[in-house]
């Protein structure tokens, strides 16, 4: 026989206990279900323990009636007139009054504590077992107390004859066993309220689980934590602002790079947008007023792009990027290609004026080449030196000599008004080099294809005021649109390849408004618009130190 092959090994069944459920809803359920039983157990027990002492104050009370009952005159003129007896008045008196109350036993006896009635005839003429004196004292009384009939809820009163002697005294009893009958009757009642109060408590904490569920995705516990954890890391690490609004437009949230861009801090959770922000095209833009993708906003100093998207309770969040160094940049490469527009402008002049010079000197026209030489270099040296006559400081008188050269390629005369003096004692220059140098293109861009195309920059000091006027020969502004035009993102014009316009007019009337200025436009006096800026507190005391700069306010 061959060798018997061995059995092959049972796998291992890994048996899953029955521990805590993951699920929020299965947990909560059964937090409830607890609870409500919990509830349940405890009013019931609550409602049994003085519904005990209750029922036997009933019984004791009712006792003490029938003993009142029975101490009757006609029952003390019987004890006085006769003597115990099994046969006596006393004993059928009582007897008539035990069955038709129901009582467990009416006894009377004399002031002695003899019997002269009980159910057990052989017991009438002896002492009864429990003491009589209160009731033979006159006092009523009830109580709980074992006899010669078992325990009882017993009631005694004193007897009296027709003058108020007392003569003896009643005791009545009442079995106690009908008593806890009555009780345990009462709590099958008792317990079916109770087990319809469980169920319907049950039925709630179903419904209420399920409707959790539905709202949580039926996530654990310890995921809800886990994501509250991660949406904090991920809220507070972002690049980008974050403000969450509820149906009444207030801030439910503000992360770090909003409160950032929007120059707020963490009290502003739970105010409204209004009250925070103020009035301005980003209150708009982030409440909804303003509806579309990619909202170009200005806040202070910054150029911010904002995307907004409601959520089911009537709510928001609006998410906040920060274009500002892309907008300086941008504007700066337009300015570099203007530039070097210009210079090319200039290289193929520049060749002109060599050829010519070389055409010139080829024909021995030694005089006529000095002259023309004299002439070209003349003209741009007149431009420099009629710019920094009247601007001293040297960041502007740069911008417009640059901007003049533009001018002229793009066929614009550009010249600085005759009344014009800059000192060079600004606070900021690169302030006012902004506010130039947007009024200047703007300006650029309407003379440009108007005939005798020209603009004029005047710019003055009046005590440590700055007024800047940029005049143009273009179609002018119509009246309707004076201020449309100082609103974040409006625009006439194709936008660059950079990103998007209408953000140099609201970004020059913010930085006046931040000094307590004004930006405005009007009409000039020969057409065209006429663009004016005041600044206040932009120059220095002549000899002293120059003021703080103003910081950067709010939206306006």
């Amino acid at each position: 026989m061959s060798p018997a092959s061995p059995s092959p090994a049972r796998p291992s069944v890994r048996r899953r206990g029955f521990g805590w459920p993951r699920r929020m809803f299965s947990q909560v359920l059964l937090m409830q279900l607890a609870v409500a039983t919990g509830v349940t157990v405890l009013a019931t027990g609550l409602f049994l323990a003085p519904l005990s002492a209750q029922l036997d104050d009933q019984a004791m009370r009712r006792a003490l009636a029938i003993a009142q009952t029975a101490a009757a005159p006609g029952v003390a003129a019987d004890l006085a007139a006769t003597r115990p007896s099994a046969t006596g008045p006393v004993q059928a008196e009582a007897e008539r009054i035990r069955r038709s109350t129901g009582a467990e036993y009416v006894v009377v006896m004399d002031v002695r504590g003899i019997r002269w009635s009980h159910t057990d005839p052989a017991q009438i003429g002896r002492r009864v077992s429990t003491d009589p004196s209160a009731a033979l004292a006159g006092q009523d009384v009830m109580e709980i107390d074992s006899g010669t009939l078992g325990r009882s809820a017993r009631g005694k009163a004193p007897l009296r004859d027709a003058r108020g002697a007392i003569v003896g005294a009643v005791s009545v009893g009442i079995e106690y066993d009908s008593v806890r009958d009555r009780l345990v009757a009462a709590i099958p009642g008792l317990l079916r309220y109770a087990g319809g109060a469980l169920a319907a408590g049950a039925l709630a904490a179903y419904l209420i689980s399920r409707r959790l569920q539905r709202q949580t995705h039926d996530l654990a516990f310890s995921d809800i934590s886990a994501l509250l954890a991660e949406r904090e890391a991920m809220l507070h690490g972002i690049r980008e602002g974050v403000v969450a609004l509820d149906g009444g437009g207030r801030i439910r949230l503000l992360n770090d790079e909003a409160q950032r861009l929007l120059a707020l801090g963490p009290e502003a959770t739970g105010l409204p947008l209004e009250d925070v922000l103020g009035p301005g095209r980003t209150a708009d833009v982030l409440s909804g007023r303003v509806d579309g993708r990619d909202l170009v906003t200005v806040r202070g100093s910054r150029v911010l792009i904002a995307n907004r998207m409601p959520t089911h309770d009537g709510g928001a969040v609006a998410t906040l990027r920060d274009r500002t160094e892309l907008e300086r940049l941008g504007r700066e490469l337009d300015s570099t290609r203007g530039l070097i527009d210009a210079l090319r402008a200039q290289d193929h002049e520049h060749a002109n004026h060599m050829h010519t010079l070389l055409g010139l000197l080829e024909l021995e026209m030694y005089e006529d080449a000095a002259e023309f030489v004299t002439e070209v270099v003349g003209v741009h040296r007149a431009t420099a030196e009629q710019v920094t006559e009247k601007v001293h400081d040297p960041l502007v008188a740069a911008l417009l000599v640059g901007k003049a050269t533009v001018a002229a390629e793009r066929g614009v005369s550009l010249r600085i008004a005759p009344g014009s003096l800059l000192p060079d004692r600004l606070v900021d220059p690169r302030e006012l080099v902004t506010v130039v140098g947007n009024l200047v293109d703007n300006a650029l861009d309407a003379a440009s294809g108007s005939p005798h195309a020209r603009v004029e920059v005047e710019l003055r000091a009046e005590g440590g005021t700055v007024v800047l006027k940029v005049t143009d020969s273009g179609p002018g502004v119509p009246e309707p649109r004076r201020e449309l035009i100082f609103t974040d993102g409006w625009t006439t014009k194709e936008p660059p390849a950079h990103g998007k316009r209408g953000l140099g007019l609201p970004l020059v009337r913010r930085l006046a408004e931040r000094r307590g200025g004004t930006a405005r436009v009007g009409g000039g006096a020969e057409g065209g618009a006429e663009f004016t800026v005041v600044l206040p507190d932009a120059l220095s005391e002549p000899d002293g130190p120059p003021p703080a700069p103003v910081p950067a306010g709010a939206d306006r």
